[in-house]
């Protein structure tokens, strides 16, 4: 089966750096550098979860959700005369990241739902291609038969699917930002890529988006 993860096909999620309070710190404190370090380290991982939800043909949409989640990134990370504005350094920065990302994935996705036309299932999954963006004859067969297989998954298995492999968070953060028991996620996990294969074998009927697991 195609590897959905970033980085080097089979490698670990990437671990954060041992000084990210410091560097964490140091931007809320107004430290560019240290606010480069921040975009450098996540802002590929939160555009390319944004993008394999939103589909490929949103790269614009990605990348402005990817802004957004830094503006508020900056926004919570900013000092008052107390500290912190909005986030305290407490080892889970990473889970608090991507639960932003997510949350703003999800009211896109709503709103793309609410817009679309209700006898045209496609139209939930993605919206129309943009002139000049990669389309759907231009992907690999593979990776379309991937893509297609993703949008049969219900929401809350690509999710974490997504999560694993496209934000390269490890389960414990994805049990953390989810509010959910780690023996869950995992078991999730592993039926939605058993899933993602038995459909792009053909040996499984595909099921609606957004159904219930």
């Amino acid at each position: 089966m195609t590897d959905l993860r970033i980085g080097t096909p089979g490698s670990p999620p990437p671990a954060p750096p041992q000084d990210l309070p410091q560097i964490l710190q140091a931007a809320g404190e107004g430290d560019e550098r240290a606010w480069r370090q921040i975009i450098d380290l996540y802002a590929r991982r939160i555009y390319a979860l944004a993008k394999s939800r939103l589909g490929a043909s949103r790269h614009d949409l990605a990348e402005e959700i990817t802004q957004s989640v830094f503006v508020t990134v900056a926004s919570k990370l900013g000092k008052s005369n107390e500290g912190p504005i909005g986030y305290t350094e407490q080892g889970r920065f990473e889970s608090w990241l991507f639960r932003v990302a997510m949350n703003r994935i999800r009211d896109e996705v709503r709103r793309a739902r609410r817009q679309a036309e209700p006898t045209d299932p496609a139209s939930l999954n993605s919206a129309a291609p943009v002139d000049g963006v990669e389309s759907e004859r231009d992907l690999p067969e593979n990776l379309l038969a991937l893509r297609k297989a993703m949008e049969q998954l219900s929401d809350a298995d690509r999710e974490v699917v997504e999560l694993r492999h496209h934000a390269g968070l490890s389960f414990k953060q994805i049990a953390d930002l989810l509010s959910e028991p780690l023996g869950t996620l995992l078991a999730r996990h592993h039926r939605a890529l058993k899933k993602l294969k038995d459909m792009m074998s053909g040996t499984a009927e595909p099921t609606s988006q957004g159904a219930t697991p």
